[in-house]
């Protein structure tokens, strides 16, 4: 008798049977008790999630004469025959080799015709995104349209590559990743009914090589017992996988909280001795970190999303109680960079080596809140800011009074300055505010001061072009009137140009000049606040340079 490999052997035969799916399966179950059951239904999801499995066994509980609630007894003929493909009424098409436009009217030549048993006539497409364009148009009539007695299940693990048209007329089902836990659990009572005797941890490592898929992890567990011949274990399945050992992964997590860069060249040395590969140990090792991460930020509150037994479970929450979260962040990000630059290089197992080492060596971090906060000279300081945020709270918090507003100052009408330097500039601004072309010709020229009566006014020798522009006659007639509005009556203006200029300052080197001030101001402001203090005091060091954020966004 020919051996029947294992996936064969324990494909589901009623949707009780399938793992992972209940959205599915429960919502086909309700959908057959109510006879609400959609002419044409679309199942797609990863490889080995249970599509064609689950389309034969709608097609059993709606064609079994024996069902009882709608599930099929798998022992009369019309069973048997759908489960070996060899049903009359029940047609399978691999779409991945017969996608021509003629195999689909072959197939679709008895649709009319009433089914040979039974009430129900049913065409399975598995792979339906590999047929051609004009093999869908084919479909598309059929599909919106077949006779009551006819049900289409197309099946694909690329739904993009469906045409619309036919998106449009199926009733969709996602079938979603099994969980490893799911699959580990299923593994393990197959063994119990196949009288495999096999541990725990070997199985969690099958299943996490299966990577959501229960078929390719019974073919792996196929696979293994193959090969082992006898109990299976961690070790052996390590082995025969060629899979990275778990135990060095945890002696990598150790020495990194201990930052040991000696116990790092004693794990460097053992994982040559197992030849296994590098890129498949820095992937480990970056989804090791990261899960580091999700048990120090959520506790035991979304350990789900882990996919974890439970003695690895508490490995990392006591690695990780003992680690910051900067600290892991940083981690990370070695590992990141590492697993991407071993693929591309020359030597993967030195770049991984001197990975390994980098993050043995790396610094620990700490967020600074808590730094200050165990240093007692700043706390003083602190307490005085949260004091305020907190008093700032309750103001906001408060009742709203009506307050009267109060006078708003009116704008000078007239440049002001204590001294004729800032008067000029303050009249630059205030021409700026009504003709901001014409402020941009004067807010270059040169002011040596106010004569009597009279404005000296100088032309840069760079910018002799200003002289043609400001002789002409609407020019000077319009500065007048803005000297007579914004500076004071009966004042006139003098303007030369030329290589000999007398001194002066312009507008815009005076508001450049006064802009600095100001930022000096607030750096010195910066530097003397409590929490950049304690910072200092908490580092030993000095502050190089303070950044305003525009000026680090335009760098």
């Amino acid at each position: 008798m020919s051996y029947q490999v294992i996936a064969r052997k324990w494909r589901p035969q009623t949707f009780a049977d399938v793992v992972g799916q209940v959205h599915i399966t429960q919502t086909l179950g309700n959908a057959l008790k109510s006879g609400r059951v959609h002419h044409a239904l679309l199942f797609t999801g990863p490889r080995g999630t249970g599509k064609t499995s689950s389309a034969r066994i709608l097609a059993k509980a709606l064609r079994c004469p024996n069902a009882v609630d709608f599930v099929p007894c798998g022992t009369c003929s019309s069973c048997q025959e759908i489960s070996t493909s060899r049903s009359l009424d029940v047609q399978e098409l691999d779409a991945a080799s017969n996608n021509s436009v003629d195999d689909i009217r072959k197939l679709l030549d008895g649709v009319m015709s009433a089914p040979a048993s039974g009430r129900w006539k049913i065409y399975i497409i598995d792979e339906v995104h590999m047929l051609s364009a004009s093999a869908f148009n084919a479909l598309l009539k059929t599909l919106e349209e077949p006779p009551a007695h006819v049900l289409f299940i197309l099946a694909t693990t690329e739904v993009h590559k469906i045409p619309e048209t036919i998106l449009s007329r199926c009733l969709r089902f996602d079938f979603r990743r099994i969980s490893t836990r799911q699959i580990a659990d299923h593994l393990k009572h197959i063994c119990e009914q196949e009288g495999v005797k096999a541990d725990e941890d070997a199985l969690w490592l099958i299943a996490r090589q299966g990577d959501g898929s229960m078929r390719d992890s019974l073919s792996l567990l196929d696979q293994v017992i193959t090969f082992a011949s006898g109990v299976l274990h961690k070790d052996s399945v390590t082995r025969i996988l060629g899979l990275t050992d778990r135990s060095l992964l945890f002696e990598v997590l150790n020495n990194l909280l201990a930052r040991d860069t000696h116990g790092m060249l004693k794990v460097i040395e053992k994982f040559a001795s197992t030849g296994s590969e590098p890129r498949l140990f820095a992937n480990e090792l970056l989804e090791t970190v990261r899960n580091l991460l999700v048990i120090k930020i959520s506790g035991a509150e979304m350990t789900s999303i882990l996919d974890l037994p439970d003695s690895e479970m508490k490995f990392f929450a006591e690695i990780g109680a003992q680690m910051s979260e900067e600290e892991m962040h940083l981690l990370f990000d070695m590992a990141l960079k590492g697993a991407g630059d071993i693929p591309r290089a020359q030597d993967p197992r030195l770049v991984l080596e001197v990975l390994l080492l980098r993050m043995a060596a790396a610094p620990r971090l700490t967020d600074l809140q808590s730094l200050i906060g165990q240093n007692p000279s700043p706390r003083r300081g602190l307490r005085q800011i949260e004091h305020r945020e907190t008093e700032n709270r309750r103001e906001v918090a408060a009742p709203a009074v009506p307050k009267v507003a109060a006078p708003v100052a009116p704008k000078p009408r007239r440049a002001e300055g204590k001294s004729p330097e800032e008067k000029w500039l303050h009249f630059v601004e205030l021409v700026r505010a009504q003709d901001r072309i014409f402020a941009a010709k004067i807010e270059s020229l040169l002011f040596s001061g106010e004569m009597g009566q009279i404005l000296k006014l100088a032309i840069p020798p760079k910018m002799v072009f200003l002289k043609d522009q400001l002789n002409d006659p609407e020019t000077r007639k319009k500065l007048k009137a803005f000297i007579d509005s914004l500076w004071g009556d009966s004042y006139s203006v003098e303007i030369v140009a030329g290589r000999e200029t007398p001194g002066g300052t312009s507008a815009q080197a005076l508001a450049a000049q006064r802009q600095k001030e100001a930022d000096e101001e607030i750096k010195n402001r910066i530097a003397e606040h409590p929490l950049v203090k304690a910072a200092k005091t908490v580092f030993q060091g000095e502050i190089k340079s303070i950044t305003s954020v525009k000026e680090g966004a335009r760098k």
